[in-house]
């Protein structure tokens, strides 16, 4: 049983590990900036990965051998943060500014909340699914919209945001949701269909926006998720 499973983590870390070595390679050829490539990363990454978790059986380690993947993903953040390992393409593909420190707030915390969701929920409750997929669609989608077409318009309580951002974390932590959670339901892991959990997701997706919308930086990564995952414990 086990040997399947570790062939799915093999898998899983080919297909994470290629998604962000082709986007450091594209923002370091500087096809596209670093803050962009920052978001493609984020909003790729993890409906691959939780994808992926298609492929692990019900053997009670599966969870934590897909938990491998995003963990050391994340400490090859933490070291290129530190500086120990030495990856300006990485540092290109996912830093604002070219700082490599900037890995060790936004990216790590994007990490982490894969670690501890894939435990904690894994294919047993569409929480951790939702909560995922609010976090990289809503997150992600939220700074590249609201850049090209926030203008002049920011909202009243947070300057550095805009309401097209809002719109864009909106429409963008509901579409991952739905989409992805829709193949599990398809799969057999949820029951009922996807109509059923639609109230619970744009319920989360809308508090989830209003969370990410407030005037606080580098921590979204955090409270979208927590505040997905209670939210979640009540809706869904």
């Amino acid at each position: 049983m086990l040997s399947s499973n570790y062939l799915a983590l093999i898998i899983t870390f080919i297909l994470a590990l290629a998604w962000l070595r082709l986007n450091d390679f594209i923002a370091h050829k500087g096809w596209i900036s670093g803050p962009v490539s920052r978001k493609v990363i984020h909003m790729g990454t993890g409906p691959i990965f939780v994808l992926c978790w298609l492929l692990f059986n019900n053997d009670p380690l599966a969870r934590f051998l897909a938990a491998l993947v995003p963990l050391a993903i994340t400490l090859q953040f933490i070291l290129i943060g530190i500086g120990v390992i030495k990856d300006q393409s990485s540092v290109d593909a996912m830093s604002r500014t070219g700082n490599r420190r900037e890995i060790l707030r936004g990216p790590l915390y994007y990490g982490i909340a894969f670690v501890v969701l894939t435990i904690f929920f894994w294919k047993d409750n569409p929480i951790g699914i939702v909560a995922l997929m609010s976090l990289c669609g809503g997150d992600g989608l939220a700074d590249i919209i609201g850049k090209r077409y926030g203008g002049n318009s920011p909202l009243p309580w947070s300057k550095k945001k805009t309401l097209a951002g809002s719109l864009g974390m909106f429409a963008g932590g509901w579409a991952f949701a739905v989409v992805i959670l829709g193949i599990y339901v398809a799969a057999g892991y949820f029951t009922g269909t996807i109509l059923h959990y639609l109230p619970g997701i744009t319920i989360i997706s809308v508090v989830a926006t209003l969370v990410e919308s407030l005037p606080f930086d580098d921590i979204d990564n955090i409270t979208v998720t927590l505040v997905a995952v209670l939210l979640g414990y009540l809706v869904l």
